[in-house]
């Protein structure tokens, strides 16, 4: 490629294309497109280390000399594309018209909201740099806060309530947290950390309305009656993939990109995309994914970039799924894929606040939640990656455990 490379998405996701571009020995054109004004940013400890230190820390990936200057990255940040062109390969951003060879959508995902909040003072999502700032704002000004699903960024919120004495709510619609992440019985098993760091988790119960006073929000009123007195609500019901801008281009939208196993994006040539806005067929559990997880997201922007600067020679991308989160003191890691027709803890108990739980789907292991097990968890992940059976995952559950026991 002699031409330029556009990535779109000034994300994880993107950086890591740009970074890879130029390492791979691109010397053409390199343009990163943001929609925010801020340089990119790593957005897990927005939910962690932002709300829980007592400085919130300097977030940004790089300095803006190090895109500019070493890397030689055109940057034009706070202003979002709004189209694309796939018969002309232009990008849209205001009134320009970015030419590319290749292109690498990187747009991550937009956070849902509360329906009926528009306007409300004191509702937030929590996805972004300026998100956070609001939400660490509010916690050290003492909020009342509830917290509207039991995710990781609900949970994570309610975590950094708790280190400062403040009470906090969680409402949760499904019956247990986490369902949709790592299936309902492990999801059980986690919410003690809920109950015993003294946050109300309220499962099985929906929001009905927000009250404001004054245009800022006083009360959650719920589906079973009960009312709620807040001064801060953090939605975290999950996000959609940021496709809007790429209706009527073309590419095949479905939840996400659509991608083949290379990450490139059907329906035109020379489009590539990564990170959570990417649905690919991941040739490891041959099914189409489309993961919102840190480690997938770097990995998915050095994987879109070698493929879209060599498009002829692209290579698959495969992948275990890994997350992990904070709650409270403990941390929650799972690899692989929570759909499974057995969850068996072979380590610990959950009443111990450390377990290792397997997954098995067929005559094969599929997934692992550890809470508290770093030191297992990548190993376990390397299994899966080899696509190793439900018996060997049990002799080598039974070998660590073994070994843990002679210390």
């Amino acid at each position: 490629m002699t031409g330029g490379l556009v990535v779109v998405g000034a994300s994880l996701a993107g950086l890591r294309a740009a970074e890879v571009a130029r390492k791979a020995g691109h010397t053409g054109a390199i343009t990163l497109i943001g929609d925010e004004p801020h340089l990119p940013y790593d957005r897990p400890p927005l939910s962690k280390a932002y709300l829980d230190a007592a400085e919130p820390p300097n977030v940004n990936f790089r300095e803006e000399h190090h895109l500019r200057d070493e890397l030689g990255v055109n940057l034009h940040l706070g202003s979002p594309a709004r189209a694309v062109d796939t018969t002309q390969r232009t990008v849209h951003v205001g009134d320009q018209e970015i030419p590319y060879d290749g292109l690498v959508i990187a747009t991550g995902a937009t956070a849902r909201t509360l329906p009926g909040t528009d306007g409300i003072t004191g509702v937030h999502t929590l996805r972004t740099l300026d998100d956070a700032i609001a939400v660490r704002a509010a916690l050290d000004a003492g909020a009342r806060t509830v917290v509207v699903g039991s995710g990781f960024i609900g949970s994570e919120v309610a975590s950094g309530a708790r280190k400062r004495g403040l009470p906090i709510t969680i409402v949760e619609a499904a019956p247990t947290p986490l369902a949709r992440a790592i299936g309902a019985e492990m999801g059980e098993a986690v919410a003690g950390l809920h109950h015993r760091a003294g946050t109300d988790l309220r499962c099985g119960v929906a929001v009905e309305r927000l009250e404001a006073e004054h245009g800022r929000v006083r009360r959650v009123h719920l589906s079973d009656g009960t009312t709620l007195e807040a001064d801060l609500v953090v939605a975290g019901i999950g996000a959609d993939p940021a496709t809007g801008w790429l209706r009527g281009c073309g590419l095949e939208l479905d939840n996400g990109i659509r991608c083949d196993a290379t990450l490139a994006a059907v329906g035109a040539s020379g489009v590539f995309a990564a990170g959570d806005v990417a649905r690919w067929h991941n040739p490891l559990f041959e099914q189409l994914m489309r993961i919102e997880h840190w480690t997938s997201a770097a990995e998915q922007g050095a994987v879109a970039a070698r493929n879209a600067l060599e498009p002829g020679a692209a290579k698959p991308y495969s992948t275990v799924p890994y997350f992990w989160s904070d709650w409270y003191t403990h941390r929650i890691q799972f690899v692989g894929v929570p759909e499974a027709d057995e969850v068996r803890i072979v380590s610990g108990a959950v009443d111990e606040d450390r377990f290792v739980a397997l997954f098995r789907r067929g005559e094969r292991l599929t997934g692992v939640l550890t809470l508290n097990g770093q030191a297992v968890v990548m190993k376990y992940r390397g299994l899966i990656a080899r696509r190793a059976s439900w018996t060997e995952a049990l002799e080598f559950a039974e070998r660590a455990r073994s070994s843990a026991a002679r210390g």
